[in-house]
């Protein structure tokens, strides 16, 4: 497979498995100036696919720095209003959305106040998006595009043939039939969310090094996995690669302590934490511990409503995943969260809860189900870490031993 090849594989999967293009509806594609190349590619199979058009929304991250060494602090991470009055008018449009992510410049903001930079993240177009994608309004994919500089910081050096090769056997790219791969291994992962909700545990514990955490689920929730489908019946992956189940735990049920077992690239504000540990009391996190500056980063992002300590997300993955058996720490959550076990702090997923959908989001919250500007995944399984689904009266029954599948 030539490069071009593969480059064409990767757009048409994005827009025909990823986002489901459909005849006629608007993409939004976001990406970083650094991924102009891939993005090309996307809009071309979008518009093959029968995209009316394809509406570009372009970040470049040294600016996001300059506005922080530079720019007054009271406006870092304010998006111009006309944007989001754009933003809201999807809730009618109804486009569908693909963003590209992979930093390509993970040191950027090294150096800089750690508080300012948890500030200029976009926050308020997050606000204005999440209930999008919450009350499935849109269909939307996030996939990662290869650069020198993420290259860097996986392998050592900008190799960007080396990281295309392992990105692209984590999306079946190397299948004779990409497309009919995924819906085979979907069809697997939906075999395992059947199975826990049938299950009905009341919470989830992990132990392992450093990790001693029960996390207590809704009487409603309900095991997913990323093939979600909008309100008007529209199937998408929001993400690819996929590994993973993951359900809505109850935000006020958890306790312990857990240490995150792969590096944490935050999303959107581009900061990596490593050796990061928290401690939950009554579902909150109050005490974060992390090498260098790392803490106060996650301390921003929590600081950023009432609602940011707590969980969101229980996700499951074991080690037959492809992410993992590639032997690549990617450096990039929406890699590495499939590679392992994780949690997400911040909003909760309403499709996870019996009943939850449409609700106002003082219900949600009153229900259990945690609302918040905020969303970040951290890892935390592994192939040290047990996990268990523990009954109302306590009783265990193992569901990852080994790093295998057991349930």
């Amino acid at each position: 497979m030539t490069p071009d090849e593969r480059l064409e594989r990767f757009a048409e999967l994005t827009v025909r498995v990823g986002a489901n293009v459909q005849e006629g509806q608007d993409v939004v594609l976001i990406y970083l100036v650094e991924h102009a190349e891939i993005a090309r590619a996307v809009a071309r199979s979008a518009l093959a696919a029968g995209a009316r058009r394809v509406l570009p929304v372009i970040t470049d991250l040294h600016l996001r720095r300059a506005a922080i060494e530079l720019g007054p602090d009271e406006e870092l991470g304010k998006t111009p209003e006309h944007i989001l009055d754009w933003m809201r008018s999807w809730r009618e449009t109804r486009p569908a959305i693909i963003q590209l992510t992979g930093d390509p410049d993970p040191d950027l903001f090294a150096g800089l106040d750690p508080t300012l930079v948890a500030r200029a993240d976009a926050n308020d177009a997050r606000a204005v998006y999440l209930p999008l994608v919450m009350e499935r309004l849109v269909n939307w994919t996030i996939v990662s595009a290869p650069n020198p500089g993420w290259a860097e910081v996986v392998f050592g050096e900008p190799d960007v043939e080396r990281l295309w090769d392992a990105v692209g056997t984590t999306m079946r790219l190397d299948m004779d039939d990409p497309v009919t791969a995924w819906q085979e291994h979907a069809a697997l992962l939906e075999r395992r969310a059947a199975g826990l909700t049938e299950a009905r545990f009341d919470a989830i514990r992990f132990r392992g090094p450093g990790t001693d955490l029960v996390v207590g689920l809704l009487p409603g929730s309900l095991w997913k996995c990323a093939t979600f489908e909008t309100a008007s019946g529209i199937g998408h992956l929001p993400n690819i690669p996929t590994e993973e189940v993951f359900t809505t735990p109850d935000w006020r049920r958890t306790e312990g302590t857990v240490r995150s077992t792969y590096p944490l690239v935050v999303p959107g504000v581009g900061a990596r934490v490593e050796g990061l540990e928290l401690r939950f009391e009554g579902g909150k996190i109050v005490d974060v511990r992390a090498d260098g500056d790392g803490a106060d980063v996650i301390r921003g992002q929590l600081a950023n409503d009432e609602q940011a300590p707590y969980l969101g997300e229980v996700a499951l993955v074991d080690g037959a995943s492809r992410v993992r058996q590639s032997g690549v720490v990617f450096c990039n959550t929406l890699f590495d969260e499939n590679a392992s076990c994780h949690l997400a702090y911040g909003t909760g997923i309403p499709l996870a809860v019996e009943g939850a959908e449409g609700l106002a989001p003082d219900a949600l919250v009153e229900l259990g189900v945690n609302v918040s500007a905020v969303h970040t995944d951290f890892m935390v399984g592994g192939d040290e870490v047990e996990v268990d689904g523990l009954a109302a009266d306590g009783t265990a029954r193992a569901i990852i031993r080994d790093d295998a599948w057991v349930l």
